[in-house]
């Protein structure tokens, strides 16, 4: 068994498009990796960050799915391997929506769609992925977790449920393919400074430590660590990057 990345090897970015997503799929490609960046919506932000790619001497494809579409991960991994030449060895399941309120008036539809987008996208892109990483003797899985899913959060009862069970779900799948030299790991942020994020309330703000938002560069450091050579002995564990919030 190696750690050393096989030659050929490809990263698969989901909601790669803007915020975290962008920035991780930049950081990838700053490592070497030739990155696919996957968008539902955003046509035009994942074409200029493919372009930021190239301009920086990198290798990138967009590519539109819905990764909710349970038929998305296998055609969504055929177009990568056929766009940049090899197999998806590295997986960062990024795509992520929030549909806030109490849990008591959520309705169905706001708790189906963000479990299925958050969680159940994960799982499915992670079992599809698995199967060439295991042939490889090599992977690397990063699932984008947060840190409301070990604490609460008054009014993301949904949100929260999906990103604990992201946790969750990467440490038993860490541990079943350990042996293969696959890594599973989540990275939790905290509050980072992203569209995502311009609702979020002064109140939850002014509880962390380090006193300011964070950047979508200091997550996709993090992941482009885990990613990395120089992580192949870590696996099933979770890295907070949220100034302090978690403490």
């Amino acid at each position: 068994m190696s750690d050393a990345r096989p030659p050929g090897a490809c990263a698969l970015v989901t909601g790669g498009s803007r915020g975290i997503g962008a920035a991780i799929a930049r950081a990838l490609a700053a490592d070497g990796w030739p990155v696919a960046v996957n968008y539902l919506t955003g046509a035009k932000p994942a074409a200029e960050v493919v372009a930021s790619i190239e301009a920086a001497g990198g290798r990138a494809v967009a590519i539109e799915a819905d990764v909710t579409d349970p038929a998305a991960p296998a055609t969504l991994l055929d177009a990568v391997q056929s766009a940049l030449g090899g197999p998806v060895l590295a997986l960062v399941n990024n795509a992520g929506v929030r549909a806030d309120g109490l849990a008591l008036s959520l309705s169905d539809e706001d708790w189906r769609i963000v479990l299925d987008t958050n969680l159940g996208s994960t799982y499915r892109l992670t079992r599809a992925a698995l199967r060439a990483m295991i042939r490889a003797r090599y992977g690397r899985v990063i699932s984008i977790a947060s840190v409301v899913g070990p604490r609460a959060n008054a009014g993301q009862a949904n949100y929260a449920a999906s990103k604990a069970a992201v946790i969750a779900f990467t440490k038993t799948a860490a541990v079943e393919v350990a042996r293969r030299g696959v890594t599973i790991n989540a990275v939790a942020p905290g509050l980072i400074a992203t569209d995502m994020t311009q609702d979020i309330p002064q109140a939850f703000r002014d509880r962390v430590p380090a006193a300011r938002a964070g950047t979508p560069d200091e997550v996709a450091a993090a992941v482009a660590f885990l990613a990395s050579d120089r992580a192949s002995y870590i696996t099933a564990t979770t890295v907070y990057v949220d100034g302090g919030l978690s403490a």
